[in-house]
């Protein structure tokens, strides 16, 4: 049977080439007599994406795709898991660092997209949901956190993952800037100064593969991972460590998984976080893992539909 597809585009995202992407997408599809009905909607401004996604109708379409980079994802997700909207996701990767979509090797090419529409293997997986917010990746505190949105969406299409490391620069003098925090799980309370912090669903974060190493999508619980104050004589070890994936049992890094938390500060200074590359509510935080909350296409076996 042909498919009937709900497309929500970010036509900034990936340089501006996803509008063209997903055209060659379904002229793939088109080719194979595998499309029936693609309704697309261009994003313009913010919640854009998360309002096309609460108006869609299940009965109506088979999948719905969400094209453009983490933001254009996050708002989706809302708008899906605002509404109790059950629809099979698919993902398309045209942003700048793509996390979600890199973890579970999600086609970027327009023929291997089309293929996994063709011949899908549905991944059923976890949420975050952090007050009113929606992650479906990552939500981010302190120093850095806060480069995705500060980022001007111009420089991110002209320069891409450099734009973030040309803010991220910037940030270099805030070691020694720390937030008193308290992590506050069912199982223990963990109080201490910290320059950033991290709650994920999935391991790769901010461009590293393997930052949340024992993270699963599917397992009902959320990584969080917190970097103490450190000095500068102690990052390089740090990233040694990163390279080699023994960062969780550095002695600046705080590491636990939970299926539930709350971050509390008692600090003056207002913190912001950020949630899947948009900014997001600020501390104090309730945060709770949703498991198996959404229908993710992934790529299955060629076999004849």
């Amino acid at each position: 049977m042909a498919l009937k597809l709900k497309i929500i585009i970010n036509p900034s995202s990936g340089r501006e080439t996803a509008r063209y992407n997903v055209e060659d997408t379904l002229a793939y599809l088109s080719s194979f007599n595998e499309l029936e009905r693609a309704d697309l909607y261009y994003t313009m401004k913010q919640h854009d994406a998360e309002r096309y996604a609460a108006e869609t109708d299940p009965a109506e379409y088979d999948y719905i795709i969400a094209a453009g980079g983490d933001g254009t994802v996050n708002e989706v997700i809302t708008g899906l898991m605002k509404n109790g909207i059950d629809i099979p996701l698919a993902i398309y990767t045209s942003g700048t660092v793509n996390d979600f979509a890199t973890i579970n090797h999600l086609p970027s090419l327009p023929s291997d997209f089309a293929r996994m529409l063709m011949h899908p293997e549905i991944k059923v997986v976890d949420c975050g949901k952090a007050n009113d917010f929606y992650f479906l990746n990552v939500l981010a505190g302190g120093m850095m956190s806060d480069v995705s949105y500060r980022v001007p969406s111009s420089l991110k299409t002209t320069f891409g993952p450099a734009a973030y490391w040309m803010s991220a620069i910037k940030d270099i003098p805030s070691l020694n800037t720390t937030i008193p925090v308290t992590f506050r799980t069912d199982k223990e309370t963990i109080d201490d100064d910290v320059i950033m912090f991290f709650v994920s669903n999935s391991k790769s974060v901010g461009g590293f593969r393997n930052l949340m190493t024992r993270a699963d999508l599917q397992d009902g619980l959320l990584d969080v991972l917190a970097v103490k104050k450190i000095d500068f004589g102690s990052v390089f070890p740090l990233l040694g460590n990163l390279l080699t994936n023994d960062h969780i049992y550095n002695d600046k890094v705080i590491y636990f998984q939970t299926n539930r938390l709350e971050i509390t500060t008692s600090g003056d200074r207002g913190v912001v976080l950020d949630v899947d590359g948009e900014k997001g509510p600020s501390l104090p935080v309730s945060i709770e893992c949703i498991p198996k909350a959404i229908r993710l296409l992934v790529p299955g076996e060629e076999e004849d539909r």
